[in-house]
């Protein structure tokens, strides 16, 4: 009888799933602007790409802040993606070994701090949502169990390593990118059969887990026994960057890395020291290749007693001809460009200025610039790009059988270009 009451829940929940009209973009993106500090990440290390082994017993550690404060009844559920972040049109009960829907029921109140809000968090797969496929999927958070109240999405990886994905990182092919670019060359090498892997096999190639930049290579270079190799001449070219920019607020009382001022009242101001552009040298200064860690060296527990404070950014820069912004960004924004972390320029002082509201920890970020004609985002103009810059990359395989539903993640590798 209780197998029959969860099978009814399930086609209840597919019914509705049918007929709702989606309001979530198959993107990590934050819905609500009291909703802060969005965490999604395996849960056996820090900050690392939401992507687990399907069962293995490797869980997604996720969390928010809720800057209303008090509790709210905050549910979730998983949709199944293709690889290019569609909706694969699959029935919960195609994916799911699990219930459809279920309440995120695990929340503290902060203690100690200026800002009061309400530390959400959750693990999964559970007893209650767990998937039984692997490929590309989609977090949805929203309220009172109206899925078109949307909170939070966030995208999670589910793989089963039925390949591997050899990965050479040299200088680019081309002449006059040698000294700025790196590219990747990779070989995907396999014992399942694959009927025809310029069809049936995709992968995506991603720098420190960056979606916005990633490459999808749809066709090989070639194919012989066992391997798939992709090292087109002209291909998987990354600009290499410059390494992160990085400041320090693990502390209220005292002054950390990068830290000019921090001023207490009503509320936390903290003044950053004034950045330069770096484009014309290579930084060779330890970075998290974007991330950001909650720290509190002031509290005890990390999640409830890091207070926020308003972090003023400063560059001190001319921008470049024609017509655009600047935006400050990293992991700790999902590398987004809106209107929260946009700068306005000084033209007196030659300046770029903008406050956002953070929480208190460790932070890598850098400076871009959106072209307004054209729509580009890009950090080169600040930041510069040299070969010489440590970056991790990413590769994703994907397969779908002939007639197949759905893209399967039968394949991911992550490495660095240089040794951490």
């Amino acid at each position: 009888m209780k197998k029959l009451g969860g099978l009814l829940l399930i086609l209840t929940a597919c019914m509705h799933f049918a007929v709702a009209q989606q309001p979530f973009a198959y993107e990590n993106k934050v819905y609500q602007p009291q909703i802060k500090t969005v965490i999604c990440a395996n849960s056996n290390k820090e900050q690392s790409l939401p992507v687990i082994l399907l069962n293995s017993g490797e869980q997604i550690d996720f969390s928010f802040d809720d800057l209303d404060g008090g509790s709210k009844n905050y549910w979730y559920t998983i949709e199944h993606c293709t690889s290019d972040w569609k909706s694969s049109r699959l029935s919960p009960l195609d994916y799911l070994n699990s219930y459809a829907d279920d309440r995120i029921v695990d929340y503290e109140y902060s203690s100690n701090t200026l800002q009061k809000f309400t530390h959400y968090s959750l693990r999964f797969p559970n007893q209650q949502i767990a998937p039984k496929l692997t490929g590309n999927y989609l977090l949805k958070v929203y309220l009172d169990g109206n899925i078109q109240n949307a909170v939070v999405s966030q995208r999670f990886y589910v793989v089963e390593n039925l390949v591997n994905a050899g990965i050479e990182i040299v200088p680019s092919s081309q002449v006059p990118l040698r000294s700025t670019n790196q590219k990747i060359n990779f070989t995907i090498f396999h014992t399942i059969p694959i009927q025809n892997p310029y069809t049936d096999i995709k992968a995506v190639l991603m720098q420190n887990g960056i979606s916005q930049t990633a490459i999808t290579n749809t066709k090989p270079t070639f194919v012989r026994q066992g391997a798939i190799v992709y090292n087109d001449l002209l291909s998987n070219d990354f600009p290499g960057g410059n390494e992160f920019r990085k400041f320090d607020i693990r502390s209220i009382r005292y002054k950390g890395e990068h830290v000019q001022e921090i001023l207490r009242d009503t509320a936390l101001n903290v003044f950053l020291f004034a950045d330069g552009g770096s484009n014309s040298r290579y930084a060779s200064v330890y970075d998290e290749n974007g991330n950001f860690f909650i720290r509190n060296q002031d509290g005890r527990d990390q999640n409830t007693d890091s207070d926020y404070a308003h972090v003023l950014f400063t560059l001190s820069a001319k921008p470049p001809a024609g017509k655009g912004d600047v935006y400050v960004a990293g992991r700790f924004n999902d590398y987004a460009i809106n209107a929260e972390n946009k700068m306005t320029f000084d033209a007196g002082r030659n300046r770029f200025y903008t406050s956002i509201f953070l929480k208190q920890g460790v932070y890598d970020y850098k400076y871009f610039w959106k072209d307004a004609e054209t729509g580009k985002v890009n950090d080169i103009f600040f930041e510069g790009s040299f070969f010489e810059t440590d970056n991790t990359y990413q590769v994703f395989v994907y397969y779908r059988k002939p007639g197949g539903r759905w893209d399967e993640l039968i394949g991911y590798t992550n490495v660095s270009n240089k040794r951490r």
